[in-house]
């Protein structure tokens, strides 16, 4: 946690935050934190800069905040992701976060099992969750936007070419394409595939409705949960 992140319920007075969760823990066990010490903190999707640790206990921890440096900036990219299996999705979720990508599409496709759609790692409380671990591992404060989309041809048809509007726009797919292009300085929309890939319909569908151009990265078949940090480290 190389952040302390607290929220507008933690507030016990207009500069002062009470904690008592695995955040308490986490300065107990792994920080070692002790009256008087100061540490890196930010209030979510707000502000972010000190917090003085007044009081800690195994009960709780009370902290005096001071708010004013904002976040760092975020990656101009909104990522169409083919929903990956429960348990690769929390990793991507942290990679996602700590990477600072702007929007997150969970998308449907044909070689997502549609048991996945009712994962408990689903809910919005558990996406927030792992949204948070890689805030603070990143020193940001802003959550990602996420959106579900459930059914793959209305949202590609529907919404995607509005999303994609004024971007430049790619879809990660091996084969005989382009290279995916390097330090870019614009906005872009991504489309990568689930495990296995999309299937060629939905790549065509990708092309003709939102304007997406397959890129690829070489050769080798990478899982998404290494794709989407090499394109994106790529990319931008």
């Amino acid at each position: 946690m190389n952040l302390l992140l607290v929220e507008q319920a933690d507030f016990v007075a207009p500069d002062r935050v009470r904690i008592s969760d695995r955040r308490l823990k986490h300065l107990n066990n792994v920080h070692q934190a002790s009256t008087g010490q100061s540490l890196r903190a930010g209030l979510l999707n707000g502000l972010q800069g000190q917090a003085k640790l007044l009081s800690i206990d195994r009960q709780a921890a009370e902290l005096q905040v001071d708010f004013q440096q904002p976040p760092p900036a975020k990656l101009p990219v909104t990522l169409v992701l083919g929903l990956p299996r429960p348990k690769m999705l929390r990793r991507i979720l942290q990679t996602v976060a700590s990477m600072g990508v702007h929007k997150l599409v969970l998308i449907n496709s044909y070689r997502v099992e549609k048991s996945f759609w009712q994962s408990p790692f689903l809910q919005p409380e558990a996406i927030t969750e792992q949204l948070i671990l890689g805030l603070e591992q990143a020193r940001d404060t802003v959550l990602p936007e996420v959106i579900l989309a459930k059914r793959f041809k209305p949202f590609v048809e529907d919404q995607l070419p509005a999303l994609a509007a004024n971007t430049r726009g790619f879809i990660a797919h091996p084969g005989d394409f382009p290279d995916c292009p390097r330090a870019l300085n614009e906005p872009v929309t991504l489309a990568i595939g689930p495990e296995g890939g999309w299937i060629p319909y939905e790549v065509d569908l990708l092309r003709s409705a939102a304007g997406l151009q397959p890129v690829q990265l070489g050769e080798r078949i990478l899982r998404v949960e290494t794709a989407v940090p090499a394109l994106l480290a790529r990319l931008f």
